[in-house]
């Protein structure tokens, strides 16, 4: 478990992003992101038409899912598990060769439905999520309150700073991802590979835990792979 206390991105370096969900994560991140001033398409699965009120607010482009993704430096998937399975087909084709994909996901088998490879096999949630989309991915913002993304950044070095575990096998990928958050005003702990991403995913400490990095630290390293409660189905 590698800390960051504030990885820089290139300075008044811009990104090309998509957002694929507009729910609370994906509409904080929106704001944010057009905020710092990256080019951000964000879609849903209703439309583009839908989202007028916040493109006309962020200034975002409003897209199709089969077009959020083009040309993208960074795409980020926001949608409920049960959703990732119908993405359309070849939805990060036309993304840049080196495409960051960021998964916020949590399966919550109340929502979602059983998931055999989840809950019998032991496969982590991103891992699935990674199969489903046939791209590796980062997980990130998973365990994050949606309303902190805009109410809570602080600067680097500050004592009241977050941190967000960060998870992925891809190391350049990642490299950008917690340079991104970072650059949103969060600290970042590096959790390891997309198979370690059990130590974030719903129900363990760090999960919803609003720390800094010793936090963070902290509560990757108690959790346990067990899933309990309404997160074991």
């Amino acid at each position: 478990m590698v800390p960051d206390h504030g990885l820089p991105i290139g300075e008044g370096s811009v990104m090309k992003i998509g957002i694929i969900g507009a729910g609370n994560i994906g509409g904080n991140l929106t704001r944010r992101l057009t905020a710092i001033g990256h080019d951000v398409s964000v879609a849903n699965s209703r439309g583009p038409q839908t989202l007028s009120a916040l493109a006309e607010e962020t200034g975002a482009t409003p897209v199709p899912v089969e077009e959020a993704a083009r040309g993208a430096d960074v795409v980020v998937v926001t949608v409920p598990l049960k959703a990732v399975p119908d993405l359309p087909e070849g939805f990060l084709d036309g993304a840049a060769e080196n495409v960051a994909v960021i998964d916020t996901g949590n399966y919550y088998p109340g929502r979602d439905g059983r998931i055999g490879a989840i809950l019998d096999d032991g496969l982590t949630e991103s891992r699935w999520t990674a199969q489903q989309i046939g791209h590796t991915v980062i997980k990130a913002f998973n365990g994050t309150f949606a309303q902190d993304i805009v109410d809570r950044p602080r600067p680097a070095g500050d004592p009241d700073r977050l941190a967000l575990p960060v998870a992925g096998d891809d190391e350049a990928a990642k490299r950008v991802v917690r340079a991104l958050i970072d650059e949103l005003g969060f600290d970042t702990v590096d959790s390891g590979g997309l198979d370690d991403s059990w130590r974030q995913q719903p129900g363990t400490p760090v999960y919803g835990l609003r720390e800094g990095v010793d936090g963070i630290v902290k509560g990757l390293a108690e959790a346990s792979p067990e899933r309990t409660g309404d997160f074991r189905g």
